[in-house]
């Protein structure tokens, strides 16, 4: 499976979100992500955004190590997640994990979080590593790993979710339908090391909010 990192800006990724990053994969920037890459010790393939928050020296250090670097203007249409989301999935991978984008504000994490489930990116998975959170997009089926009783959320994103089935968590949902804005999906919670969530139709984010332990992703 083909992967790209995204390092987006907010709070600085935990040392467990670091070491369980997957080592070959394509790096993308978003603005001050390039600090939180650096920091990493992961090299940059392309640093995008409007960079006004990105420190002059950080940007030239990973142009010279090998970046492409895409300046936006600020007046733009997209959030720089949005476009380091358009820069991932361009590069045809089939997988794209979120790292950072955690602190900040609330509206800023609200809009990441809603742009990771937009249509485009219907054939990637992802997911996000937001703080001590993880944030997994289910189209179809997805695998949550975690500790035994570790809290895990689904929301339904952009429409009602048919056909919701799920398997180790402690409330299961058998064939069920969750709609925007409901809580019928709010703190559940594991009782094996793995959960399967299946959807037929439409789009869930599961979030363990990470408490209970450190999650890893695999």
């Amino acid at each position: 499976m083909s992967v790209a990192i995204v390092f987006t800006g907010g709070d600085p990724p935990d040392n467990w979100v670091i070491a369980g990053l997957p080592s070959d994969a394509f790096v993308v920037a978003a603005d001050s992500g390039v600090v939180h890459a650096a920091a990493a010790h992961r090299s940059v393939d392309l640093v995008v955004g409007d960079l006004d928050s990105a420190p002059d020296e950080a940007i030239a250090a990973a142009e010279a190590d090998g970046a492409r670097v895409e300046r936006h203007d600020i007046a733009k249409d997209d959030t720089d997640l949005g476009l380091a989301l358009d820069a991932a999935a361009a590069e045809g991978v089939d997988h794209i994990v979120v790292v950072g984008g955690a602190g900040g504000r609330l509206d800023h994490l609200f809009a990441n979080v809603t742009a990771l489930t937009l249509p485009r990116y219907a054939s990637i998975e992802i997911t996000a590593l937001l703080g001590s959170a993880t944030v997994t997009v289910v189209r179809g089926s997805r695998t949550l790993r975690g500790p035994k009783g570790d809290y895990v959320s689904l929301f339904a994103m952009g429409g009602p979710a048919h056909g919701v089935v799920t398997s180790g968590l402690l409330f299961p949902l058998r064939n069920e339908t969750l709609s925007p804005g409901s809580t019928r999906g709010v703190s559940n919670e594991l009782v094996h090391p793995e959960a399967r969530i299946r959807v037929a139709d439409g789009v869930l984010v599961a979030i363990q909010p990470g408490e209970i332990g450190n999650l890893h992703l695999q």
